[in-house]
């Protein structure tokens, strides 16, 4: 039987390390952190000025969005704020565009 032993010698190198850079505490269960405290608040003020009620499940949404966003800045108090606003004033548009879609449509099948 023709049998070649070809066996690699294994190296190993010193130990790598990865720096894995500084990255804000993930929140824990049950608490609530200062973020989801904001987005509280400020979800709040704009459901009180909300009058349509088919727009909660659109606003929460976009607050969600934003403060996901938010929490992989450096600075997430600063920036939810104003993600916030556009996310809001997104959902917003998109929710009247939905609603006229259906008015559309409502009137269509009328015919």
């Amino acid at each position: 039987m023709n049998r070649k032993d070809n066996r690699v010698p294994a190296e190993f190198g010193a130990e790598t390390r990865f720096d894995v850079g500084i990255a804000p505490p993930a929140p824990f269960r049950g608490g609530e952190t200062a973020l989801e405290a904001l987005k509280n608040e400020l979800l709040d003020e704009r459901l009180a000025t909300t009058p349509e009620p088919g727009f909660v499940r659109y606003l929460r949404s976009a607050a969600s969005e934003a403060a996901a966003l938010a929490w992989v800045t450096p600075y997430p108090l600063l920036v939810f704020p104003v993600l916030f606003e556009e996310k809001s004033d997104t959902a917003l548009a998109r929710f009247e565009r939905q609603a006229q879609i259906r008015q559309t449509s409502r009137e269509l099948l009328v015919v």
